[in-house]
């Protein structure tokens, strides 16, 4: 099987996107046969009767080299033959006998997953390094398409771009209000390859549920739509590359293996569900963990590119670590650490305050995207009343949020569809709290 893997990873030197190799037999699978007969008893037991041909597609693997393992199954009195379509042992409907309810009980003990097959870890380790973005992927051209719904200047273009294309980490810092994770998050609009992601990964004897429909959106091939004797395997997910964000709930122990005590089945951090993507740590230093403990957990990972979990049992699995990892941050550097500290992260960008002309781009556009005429001088009177005379930094989230509020209060009062300099001055003082002293109210 290595040697496909490794056929397949030099042909994904010459094209865009590995695909992984189709097994031709149960040993390029890379999985015991007892591993699969377990799967064919648990997902008997778990979903009832089953054609052999609905069986192998439930687990992703071709029926050809499936049949002997049902067939031995038969000899041993676990499984029996209900029904047929009479098109073959593959329109068989299959179900357990008393005897292979009580084995599947046995085996169910160990763990109760059901699903596609799992891939063993060294599989999934050669899928993504095959799956890396290559060093000159990304262009200002295609970095700035993914920035066309924002207003940027070529300034922050400029400190995103080298960190983006090197694939290491990121800080993002600056005051709060000024787009930090929309910066970020922009960045899963960039046009790239789809890649595989295994549905479950096999270590050790554990299986690892990976594949998550939270943060893994399919491509092209749906859940579901492989067939038994297709030249696919039906092991994978064909996804975008992932985007996941955590903020201030994310705790130590959220970046390890999470079990299930009653399924006896792993769950994948979210840095391995991010492998060949990008995860953002949003808020950061405001985690239950502090930031010196958060940071000191990515050490190894950021500067080796592997990362090492821990299985209940005491075992240890290494991984590979290719998520492109971004902090973002309210707070000062110094505030976060040490010179040595923040050495660690190679790419530190401050998001400064908007300039005037920035600012009044942003407010305009938010209008157009409401269908709100914005009349210059009407612009202009609200900057200069609420910010230049009083001294007030602009912040990219405020036309957002005086524009909203100002909707809000049209709706309310059934108003015309349309900005007054009154309307504008109700919902600024709407948004911002007063800076009086409550004993002078």
């Amino acid at each position: 099987m290595e040697s496909l893997v490794t056929s397949s990873l030099l042909k994904t030197r010459q094209v865009e996107r590995f695909t992984p190799p189709v097994p031709q037999s149960l040993a390029d699978t890379g999985l015991p046969s007892s591993v699969i007969e377990q799967l064919i008893l648990k997902s008997l037991y778990f979903k009832g009767d089953l054609m052999a041909g609905d069986l192998c597609r439930s687990m992703g693997i071709k029926f050809s080299f499936v049949e002997s393992i049902i067939e031995s199954l038969k000899l041993q009195q676990l499984v029996q033959v209900k029904s047929s379509l009479g098109l073959g042992r593959i329109s068989a409907t299959l179900s357990l006998t008393e005897q292979g309810r009580r084995a599947t009980r046995d085996y169910i003990e160990n763990n109760q997953y059901v699903g596609p097959a799992p891939v063993p870890i060294g599989q999934y380790c050669m899928a993504v390094e095959a799956q890396q973005m290559p060093p000159n992927w990304l262009s200002a051209e295609r970095l700035k398409a993914a920035y066309s719904h924002m207003v940027t200047t070529n300034s922050i273009l400029d400190q995103i771009g080298p960190a983006v294309s090197s694939g290491k980490s990121f800080l993002i810092y600056g005051q709060p209000g000024n787009g930090k994770t929309h910066i970020a998050e922009a960045l899963s609009k960039i046009h790239t390859s789809d890649i595989y992601i295994p549905y479950a990964i096999e270590c050790q004897g554990n299986i690892v549920q990976l594949f998550d429909p939270i943060y893994h959106e399919l491509a092209e091939r749906k859940e579901g739509e492989f067939d038994a004797d297709l030249e696919v395997d039906g092991r994978w997910a064909l996804c975008h590359r992932p985007f996941i964000a955590t903020g201030g709930e994310l705790s130590l122990s959220m970046l390890d293996l999470s079990f299930n005590t009653v399924s006896k089945i792993y769950d994948a951090p979210f840095q391995l569900k991010a492998n060949n993507g990008i995860y953002l740590i949003d808020d950061f230093g405001r985690q239950k963990a502090t930031s010196a403990e958060i940071l000191n957990r990515w050490i190894v990972p950021m500067e080796r590119r592997i990362d090492y979990l821990s299985f209940s049992n005491g075992g240890k699995m290494t991984v590979p670590f290719e998520t492109f990892l971004i902090f973002s941050t309210n707070l000062t550097p110094d505030q976060l650490g040490d010179e040595a500290f923040l050495r660690r992260i190679q790419y530190k960008m401050l998001l400064r305050s908007p300039a005037v002309d920035e600012f009044r781009t942003i407010f305009c556009k938010f209008c157009e995207s409401k269908h709100l005429d914005a009349p210059p001088e009407l612009v202009d009177s609200f900057i200069a009343k609420h910010y230049l005379s009083t001294g007030k930094r602009f912040r990219r989230c405020h036309p957002r949020d005086v524009i909203t509020q100002a909707i809000d209060y049209i709706n309310f009062r059934r108003l015309p569809y349309e900005l007054t300099e009154e309307l504008l001055d109700r919902a600024f003082l709407s948004c911002f709290a007063s800076s009086v002293q409550l004993t002078d109210t």
